[in-house]
């Protein structure tokens, strides 16, 4: 029993320890942990940032920073030295900081900077809460960059969000502010900021949103610009006007509160709308977009490759001028929105060269590169009227001159029976005067006469390669034609019958300066008599002084043609100086009817904006052309006169009066510069490469006798 006793107190005692161990209450140690971890953790930290500061304090100046530059790629240039494109879309326009309105600096300190007179290009206090918010939403969603680190950032890191890149941010800002003032930082980072659209710095950003001096910006523009360094793709005005303002008024009101404004100053400011640039902003960032897309195809045909041209740091210099192309960007917007050509359909191109050696004065392949990127300088369609110089100049070649007379009257050439406009005749009339009131029957007369063949031969080596129809209404420009091309063969109007390739490229420097590429001696060859040459050109100039052109009179020497197909749906008007050849088109991309469109209109005022300005410099110099007499008409009289003009319709249904034959008493007949071509002529769009030949025109037999006519002079044995 006693063994049992003893059993059972030993199992009571063991019970008793037991419920005391339980009842006994343990530390934390999770909490305690915490605590300690925490303390350690601040003291670190504490140690790291005096650590850190003090290392940034030691780092050294950053040399020659004063005297950086961009790092951009490669760059296009005009010949009179203007950048016309770079390939990142890049304006850079240098300001000096006493220039930098005092407001537009207080907006952007209130918006992205408050303490930058205070720092020493970092806010350790700013960090430590932008990484908290980090923390907390478990991504990076807040940042905590000085103007001073943004400045480290765009001139020499990238923008990923990582913490290397921070901590080498921090470095190089530390370092920048080491090297140069407050006010020097500011004006380098007013600079070089990127602002959207293409715009590098506040000056640039200035020219491309508002077209406008940046002392010329009210308040509310310069707070506009102020807001865009947050987030430049998102608050340009020109992507979402509606977000640009929003954020405008919220640094607007983040200067009233630092009392950089009044109240009053700010309820006006909020208020005013956004008036952005007139001119698509494509231009501000690309001045030749058209041109410079050529360009790159000239590279490429030298060998370069499409991504080494964009990041090889080339410097391309350019046969461009751009006070020339500025005129034609603008005055193709002008004159078409004016004629009341506004739908993105309706187009217009503009090319424009040196018939002596060949240099690219001006291409334009539309009204706005933004909109559209289809080249229409390169596109075909039919010139109309604008293609009987070469029916003339066939006739030339052949031995007939500007004074023998043909018949304006009524013919009929198999089943095809053109007609004039309004189906007005004048009789016997001189070539010259045919050409100048742009007959029909007369042009159907002339290719009779020397034969369709002779015709399409001189086309082509005038460099006219699209598919030309064996048919007598090519005479009437029915067949498509690329204005390039078209215009390149005017150029031996001008230029005593030699054919000369254009070019757009000088030179180009690789990044050390070094030429790695010259423009070779121009290419040229001699398909036209110096003496047809003259007589068209003598031919042409009565119709910017006489005829359909007038509209296109520039004051000096000048020939020229209008052109316009059925239904007004291509106007044409190419025309010369002794030292250029500029071509215009305009129509629509669909092949749609524009009534009223003539190529005495719009075409026509188009290339005497760009003529105005591209001839300024080579002055008033007549063609060194032996002496081509026109008989009966006499350029004295200011007003010569005019004896009709069937591409006219102001003229329909008046009555042409002669007085005993005597041309120089014929009534003078005033036009709208306006015309028609009534053939029946191809209405293919602008992607057609061959012309539906039109019902009931004739094809000659290849017997025909009008095709054993004496082959016309410089024609390349080859093509005989």
């Amino acid at each position: 029993m006693s063994s049992s006793y003893e059993r059972y107190k030993r199992q009571r005692a063991a019970k008793d320890i037991a419920r005391e161990n339980i009842s006994r209450k343990k530390p934390n140690s999770f909490f305690t942990n915490l605590k300690m971890f925490i303390l350690i953790s601040s003291a670190l930290c504490l140690a790291g940032f005096v650590a850190f500061n003090l290392y940034l304090s030691s780092l050294p100046p950053i040399p020659d920073l004063e005297d950086y530059k961009p790092n951009i790629v490669t760059k296009f240039y005009s010949e009179d030295g203007e950048v016309i494109k770079t390939f990142t879309a890049y304006t850079y326009d240098k300001v000096e900081l006493k220039d930098v309105p005092e407001q537009l600096k207080q907006a952007l300190i209130a918006t992205e900077d408050k303490n930058f007179y205070k720092h020493k290009g970092y806010d350790i206090f700013g960090i430590a809460r932008s990484s908290i918010q980090n923390v907390i939403a478990r991504r990076a969603v807040q940042g905590a960059s000085t103007l001073t680190q943004q400045l480290a950032r765009i001139l020499f890191l990238s923008n990923e969000r990582t913490l290397t890149r921070k901590i080498k941010e921090l470095e190089v800002a530390a370092r920048i502010e080491k090297t140069i003032s407050k006010d020097q930082i500011l004006e380098m980072y007013l600079n070089n900021v990127y602002l959207g659209a293409g715009a590098y710095g506040v000056s640039a950003a200035s020219k491309i949103y508002f077209n406008k001096k940046l002392s010329q910006l009210s308040l509310p523009d310069l707070a506009l610009i102020a807001g865009l360094p947050q987030a430049p793709s998102v608050y340009n005005p020109y992507n979402s006007k509606e977000l640009a303002i929003q954020r405008r008024n919220q640094v607007l009101k983040r200067m009233l509160t630092m009392k950089y404004i009044t109240e009053e100053e700010y309820n006006n400011a909020i208020k005013a709308d956004v008036k952005l640039s007139s001119v698509p902003q494509i231009y501000t960032t690309n001045k030749a977009p058209y041109f410079s897309d050529y360009v790159i195809k000239e590279m490429e045909k030298l060998g370069f490759e499409e991504t080494d041209i964009i990041h090889g740091g080339y410097r391309v210099i350019t046969t461009l001028d751009s006070k020339a192309q500025a005129a034609a960007n603008e005055s193709i917007l002008k004159n078409l929105n004016a004629f009341g050509l506004r739908n993105k359909s309706q187009q217009a191109a503009v090319f424009t060269y040196s018939p002596i050696d060949g240099r690219i004065f001006v291409y334009a392949g539309g009204k706005n590169y933004g909109e559209s990127q289809y080249d229409r300088v390169q596109s075909v369609r039919p010139p109309g009227s604008a293609f009987k110089p070469i029916v003339y100049a066939a006739a030339m070649e052949k031995g007939i001159t500007p004074n023998d007379l043909i018949d304006d009257s009524p013919i009929t050439i198999g089943t095809w029976s053109p007609h004039n406009y309004s189906h007005k005749y004048r009789g016997k009339i001189p070539i010259y005067k045919a050409l100048m009131i742009s007959s029909n029957v007369c042009a159907a007369r002339i290719i009779q006469e020397v034969g369709i063949r002779s015709v399409i031969q001189i086309a082509r080596v005038l460099g006219i390669t699209t598919p030309l129809e064996y048919d007598y209404t090519i005479s009437l420009g029915s067949n498509g034609v690329k204005l390039f091309e078209f215009v390149r063969a005017y150029g031996a109007f001008a230029n005593g019958g030699y054919v000369v390739e254009p070019y757009a490229i000088e030179r180009i420097e690789d990044s050390r300066g070094r030429v790695i590429y010259r423009a070779p001696k121009t290419k040229s060859s001699h398909q036209l008599s110096l003496k047809t040459a003259a007589e068209i050109t003598a031919m042409l100039k009565t119709v910017i002084l006489s005829g359909t052109g007038r509209s296109a009179n520039i004051g000096k020497p000048a020939a020229g043609k209008t052109g316009t197909t059925d239904d007004s749906r291509d106007a044409y008007f190419v025309g010369y100086t002794p030292d250029l050849v500029t071509g215009v088109w305009v129509g629509d991309d669909n092949n749609k009817k524009v009534p009223g469109l003539y190529g005495g209109t719009v075409p026509a005022k188009i290339w005497k904006d760009i003529m105005t300005v591209a001839t300024k410099d080579f002055g008033s110099n007549d063609f060194e052309y032996p002496p081509v007499e026109l008989e009966n008409y006499n350029m004295s009289f200011g007003k010569p006169k005019i004896i009709g003009d069937d591409e006219n319709p102001a003229n329909e249904g008046k009555e042409i009066i002669e007085e005993n034959n005597n041309e120089n008493s014929t009534q003078q007949t005033e036009s709208n510069n306006t015309e028609k071509q009534n053939s029946s002529t191809n209405n293919s769009n602008q992607h057609s490469e061959k012309a539906v030949k039109p019902q009931g025109a004739p094809v000659p037999k290849a017997t025909s006798t009008n095709d054993k006519a004496p082959i016309p002079m410089a024609v390349p044995e080859s093509l005989r």
